[in-house]
């Protein structure tokens, strides 16, 4: 109902309610009952349930107080825990093929029977690289 409509059903009540009053006893009688009828007619107001979605951010977590529980900090924190650890894995697996690499060419190095004279050549690092040793 819009305010246009109230305006006139608050207009029609106030004018029957001033000549209630005048009115006969079988009329009033009359309008009683139809009153209760109209009212046992009404229907009944069905509960209405709405789904609501709180609007947040992905990563965002806690109450609307702003504290968080120890889980979801623990939720913002893990991620960054696995990280870390990952990268360090990296490093660590790099420096390793880097000094299996390097133990290679010296056991190759050593273990070939070369003159003295052979390491102190020029070409001898380019003789390296190109054999892969």
């Amino acid at each position: 109902m819009n305010a246009q409509e109230k305006n006139f059903a608050y207009k029609v009540r106030h004018a029957l309610n001033e000549r209630l009053d005048d009115l006969p006893d079988s009329v009033t009688e009359r309008l009683a009952h139809v009153r209760s009828v109209a009212v046992s007619r009404k229907k009944q107001e069905a509960s209405v349930h709405v789904a609501v979605f709180k609007k947040a951010f992905a990563g965002i977590t806690g109450s609307a107080s702003g504290h968080s529980s120890w889980f979801g900090r623990l939720g913002l924190g893990l991620p960054a825990l696995v990280l870390a650890v990952g990268l360090m894995g990296i490093v660590h697996y790099e420096e390793q093929r880097q000094i299996r690499e390097t133990a290679a060419i010296d056991m190759a190095v050593l273990s070939d029977e070369l003159p003295p004279a052979a390491y102190t050549d020029i070409g001898f690092n380019a003789y390296l690289e190109r054999n892969g040793a």
